[in-house]
């Protein structure tokens, strides 16, 4: 049964599956994962259809979801995972009906950074599309984690982040003009660090 799963969906983010089984993206068809790595989140979208994109700076990760697009569906298009940076993505506006972002964001180098990520991912997303983020956080480890200035912090399992918290998210919602599709979700592992997840819909054309 376990290895039916894996076949299906990969090694997919547990709280994106979530989505997938609650249907919130059936009626998408233009999919982006931003910092896509190899491919982890995509099995289930490039077996199923979907018109797949993903990005990430690092060209072996690239390199790696291209060879997975081309086991996976080999008849379908291998050219839609190009090198590439958050901030500066080449597609134009209103291009995606899902953005998949999972554990990049907090690799933002200060808070301009984050600010120049987060709007070039709504501005490649189309009106009614759906942001799926997971990023690091301090919620729930407010008192445990050290400042070091720009939006940056010192986690205790010994990492540098940069992170958010609730006040944050909703404002950048509002910010936006988007509306909470799923309530803002954190997992604390051991009081070590903080993952949070964020799922925004763009519903208008800001």
């Amino acid at each position: 049964m376990s290895n039916n799963l894996q076949e299906t969906f990969g090694n997919i983010d547990i709280y994106l599956f979530d989505q997938l089984l609650k249907g919130r993206f059936d009626n998408c068809k233009k999919v982006i994962d931003i910092g896509c790595g190899g491919g982890r989140n995509l099995v289930y979208f490039i077996k199923n259809g979907f018109d797949v994109t993903g990005v990430d700076r690092d060209e072996g990760a690239i390199a790696a979801v291209k060879e997975l697009a081309e086991q996976l569906a080999p008849n379908g298009n291998a050219g839609n995972f190009i090198v590439s940076n958050v901030e500066d993505m080449p597609f134009t506006d209103a291009t995606f009906d899902l953005a998949i972002c999972s554990a990049v964001l907090h690799f933002a180098n200060d808070d301009a950074h984050f600010d120049a990520m987060i709007r070039s991912i709504w501005r490649v997303l189309a009106p009614g599309g759906f942001l799926f983020a997971r990023l690091a956080s301090d919620i729930g480890i407010e008192q445990l984690v050290t400042g070091l200035g720009n939006g940056r912090y010192l986690l205790p399992d010994g990492s540098t982040r940069f992170l958010v918290n609730n006040a944050m998210l909703n404002n950048y919602t509002t910010a936006l003009g988007g509306v909470l599709y799923e309530p803002i979700k954190t997992t604390n592992v051991s009081n070590l660090r903080c993952m949070t997840t964020w799922c925004i819909m763009k519903n208008n054309a800001r």
